[in-house]
């Protein structure tokens, strides 16, 4: 079936509110991996240690093994880095920047921790699970911003209590932060035009959770992504193509005189 870009393009051009929900999918044209996209890397098999990588990154081993913890964490880092905001963050962030122009808004609620929303320049995003681009202390209030984890010694010690520095991510078993989840819940309050999934499966129930109010509140939404998903029955419209294809498209039908930015 050939992607119907056109309606999906008037639907963005006369929304006034957007949320865009973007998973592992969204980064992959910047070379990053699905999920296992924590890897690709560990897909059906276990670590050295003999776990699998959501008992090697859990909570619970980030308090009793930290050194475990990091020792993946930090490969993921490893295989990610360098990679930048491919077509469907840049335009997804000018589309927010030209809404913001005509006292309109996009936001973002991304499962993604790899900050290529905020590099692409997203103001309004919701990372609802955190950015490995941002440490902070067990022990202390200590936080700071790094690039990447290049020269930093594993665990990385807090230069201020001594204690064990971590990503501000969620990891497996721990509590998504009050914070995102109040915003999110304040944002579907305050009600959107429009809703679009990008590149996730929506497997988790507060991803999925926009695209059934969108159903229920009689507001359309899109979902891109080349296969089929949780929510793929729910969506009043579907582009069964990849995140940066599908945003390239749309923008091309948004301005046809000025083509992809």
């Amino acid at each position: 079936m050939t992607p119907d870009y056109d309606a999906v393009a008037a639907l963005v051009a006369g929304a006034r509110r957007i949320l865009f929900i973007t998973g592992a999918g969204i980064s992959a044209d910047s070379g990053l991996p699905t999920y296992r996209g924590i890897g690709g890397l560990y897909h059906e098999r276990l670590t050295a240690e003999g776990l699998t990588i959501e008992e090697a990154m859990s909570g619970s081993m980030m308090e009793e093994h930290p050194e475990i913890s990091w020792k993946y964490l930090a490969e993921i880092e490893r295989n990610c880095r360098g990679a930048g905001p491919n077509a469907a963050h840049r335009l997804i962030a000018e589309l927010e920047r030209e809404k913001a122009g005509h006292g309109e808004a996009v936001w973002v609620l991304t499962q993604n921790v790899d900050g290529l929303h905020r590099a692409a320049g997203s103001a309004k995003l919701i990372e609802i699970h955190g950015t490995v681009h941002h440490l902070r202390c067990t022990e202390c209030p200590h936080e700071r911003d790094v690039a990447d984890f290049a020269g930093l010694t594993l665990p990385p010690p807090c230069p201020l209590c001594g204690g064990v520095l971590r990503p501000d991510v969620v990891l497996f078993g721990e509590m998504l932060p009050q914070r995102a989840l109040d915003l999110l819940q304040a944002l579907l309050g305050q009600g959107v035009d429009l809703v679009l999934s990008v590149g996730t499966t929506s497997v988790f129930p507060y991803i999925a959770g926009p695209i059934w109010w969108a159903r229920q509140a009689g507001v359309p939404s899109v979902e891109i992504n080349p296969g089929d998903t949780e929510v793929s029955h729910l969506v009043s419209h579907r582009l069964q193509v990849g995140a940066a294809e599908a945003m390239t498209e749309i923008w091309r039908r948004l301005h046809p005189d000025a083509g992809a930015a």
